[in-house]
Parts: structure tokens; C-alpha cells; sequence
């Protein structure tokens, strides 16, 4: 009995010198390394507003063009044409020096024409991803001799699209409220070396 609580002590003599051992820690991975970004590339676009009749026949067409860059700090592309359309919103009478009534009419301007923006350009694979927003509007022609306001027809279409590069890519389309015809988008986008 002796010998076993000699051996006993010995042990736990030896366990007290030992020094202590704790699992190893796994090793801080050094800052990964951001993936490099892609190049940025340039893309000239070729935006077609397009009035098809009721045939599918193109009976008015208008080109806008804008360069677009895949650089996501790029700010967007827009583009304005357009026409500010006085409407008549009020008269207001005045009595002059004679007595008699001066009318001075008021009026509010409304812009009409098209809007479109693109933003968030970026390349996936042969293809182009854009957000896209259009708005097309125009006057519409009078059908009623007794309305003196005009009527203002409005399209309007905002999305991410995808197009093939180098190939015109129908966008939107819609149809027309006031006829049979309807309106599309095409974009063509092409790089720019």
C-alpha cells in the first residue's frame, strides 16, 4: 500500500511540473484580399422610341443616344427633350384707369417630351444589365372642339433590364390608349474601344 501511495505522489508531483497544455488556437487568417474589380468598359447606347400603327408598322421613330460606363461609382446617364406647355389655369381681373376690366391669365407649364435614365450598368457575361427608366409623352390632338386644354398622353416604364450587346433589344412596349398602335423601347448597346 505503500508503494501505491508513493506512486501516487510521484504522479501527481510529476502532473504539478508539467506545464499546461491548451489547444492550439487556429490562426488569424491575415486580411483577405478583396477581389481586384473588373475594368471598367464604356458602352455607347442607341435608345429608339418607336410609334407602331395598328399594322406593327413603325409610323414614327426618334433616336437618343448616351455613353454608360460599368463603373459603379459613374454617376447615371439622363436624358432630356422636351417642351414646357402653358395651360391656362385662371384669369384674374383688374380694375384699370378707364374702368374697364383688365383680364390677366394665369398659367401653369407642364413639361412633355421624353426622360430616360440609366444607371447601375454592369457587364454580365456577353450581355449588359441597365436600369432603365423612360418617360415618353406628347400632346395629344384635340378630338373635341369645345376643350381648349390639351390632353397629355404619358408612357412610362422603369426596370432592370438585360440586353445582348451589339444587338437592338426591345426593352418596353406598350400599348396606345387612344388608337389600335402601340410604343416600344429599343436599345442598342455597343463597346466603345
Amino acid at each position: 500500500m505503500r508503494k501505491t501511495i508513493l506512486i501516487w505522489c510521484l504522479l501527481l508531483a510529476a502532473a504539478a511540473f508539467v506545464p499546461p497544455t491548451f489547444a492550439q488556437d487556429t490562426p488569424r487568417p491575415t486580411e483577405t484580399a478583396k477581389a481586384p474589380e473588373p475594368p471598367t468598359h464604356y458602352y455607347h447606347l442607341e435608345i429608339v422610341v418607336q410609334e407602331l400603327g395598328a399594322d406593327g408598322k413603325t409610323t414614327n421613330s426618334r433616336s437618343y443616344t448616351t455613353t454608360v460606363s460599368t463603373d459603379s461609382r459613374e454617376a447615371q446617364s439622363s436624358i432630356r427633350v422636351g417642351s414646357r406647355i402653358p395651360i391656362a389655369t385662371g384669369t384674374i381681373s383688374k380694375e384699370g384707369e378707364s374702368n374697364q376690366a383688365l383680364l390677366n391669365t394665369q398659367f401653369q407649364y407642364i413639361d412633355v417630351g421624353v426622360k430616360i435614365d440609366a444607371e447601375r450598368t454592369r457587364e454580365i457575361g456577353r450581355q449588359l444589365s441597365i436600369g432603365l427608366s423612360a418617360d415618353v409623352s406628347s400632346v395629344a390632338s384635340a378630338t373635341d372642339p369645345a376643350l381648349h386644354q390639351p390632353v397629355v398622353r404619358q408612357n412610362k416604364w422603369s426596370a432592370v433590364v438585360l440586353i445582348a450587346v451589339g444587338k437592338p433589344t426591345v426593352v418596353f412596349t406598350s400599348d396606345s390608349l387612344d388608337s389600335k398602335g402601340s410604343m416600344q423601347l429599343l436599345v442598342t448597346a455597343t463597346l466603345i474601344q
